[in-house]
């Protein structure tokens, strides 16, 4: 029986792309037997893997304008300037990604959830990879959200964690090892798109950035074991995203997920699962 898997990557606000795969994958009626996730991926994961239906992704779908409404991912630059200078480590309101998920989730532990979840974290002092599978979830999944500069680090068990995507941007390696044999990636677009050398300053950090970001991705899918068949679903976007925190706007949130969902459903349609 193959056990599938969704993997979903990390993204900031553009990971309002893996609502519309989520949306397509399920009425393709694809539903996962796991479900591994690194940032943003792990916060959309969390959520599929509370509730792996049709309703539950379009709770998922309505937290994401909740969010882009409050403004607090768009906040202005003078608030978070007055933050950094306060804290010296971060600009975003410490305690936000725990109370979404405890507000709008309602699901404390990792065993609560209906479907396997496990969502990866970078611990500071060891310098590895922090695998959560088990225990207390909300802060679990903020210290894989924890993007340095944006959010301070998230203490759990006397350890300090930021952001999974610096260890695992999109960890197929995980499901893999879990023993997927079927594995839908869910992306948010960046890796679409083909690098090319350089031409200013700014080129420099982007691309210096994707490589960081993609090369353990990159690695893994050149690994695949031929007995696993893996599916990259596409985002329907055609431009290289720039910034984690550029398109919040609840208009540009709806548009990643109308495009994710027509591009998903129609490589499912091309597909035999």
């Amino acid at each position: 029986m193959p056990t599938t898997a969704f993997v979903l990557g990390g993204g900031g606000v553009f990971g309002a792309t893996q609502v519309g795969m989520l949306q397509a994958l399920l009425a393709a009626d694809i539903t996962p037997d796991l479900v591994v996730g690194t940032s943003i991926g792990a916060v959309n994961g969390a959520f599929v893997a509370a509730d792996p239906t049709a309703q539950g992704v379009a709770r998922l779908e309505e937290l994401w304008r909740d969010v882009v409404r409050s403004g607090e991912m768009s906040e202005s630059p003078v608030r978070r300037a007055a933050r950094f200078a306060r804290y010296g480590t971060h600009v975003m309101r410490r305690g936000l990604i725990p109370d979404l998920v405890d507000t709008h989730l309602r699901v404390e532990t990792f065993e609560q959830l209906a479907v396997p979840f496990q969502c990866v974290a970078a611990e500071i002092e060891g310098s590895a990879s922090r695998w959560f599978t088990a225990g207390p979830l909300a802060q679990a999944v903020a210290a894989s959200c924890a993007v340095p500069g944006l959010f301070a680090p998230v203490e759990i068990d006397g350890a300090h964690y930021y952001d999974g995507g610096l260890v695992h941007s999109i960890p197929v390696g995980r499901a893999i090892a879990l023993g997927a044999t079927r594995i839908h990636v869910l992306q948010v677009g960046r890796v679409e798109q083909p690098l090319s050398v350089p031409r200013n300053p700014l080129d420099v950090g982007l691309v210096a950035f994707e490589i960081a970001r993609r090369h353990r991705f990159v690695e893994e899918i050149a690994e695949v074991p031929d007995h696993v068949r893996l599916h990259v679903l596409p985002s329907g976007i055609d431009r290289t995203p720039t910034a984690a925190l550029g398109q919040g706007s609840v208009a540009a949130v709806e548009d990643r997920m109308m495009r994710s969902f027509d591009a998903a459903s129609a490589y499912l349609e091309g597909t035999t699962s």
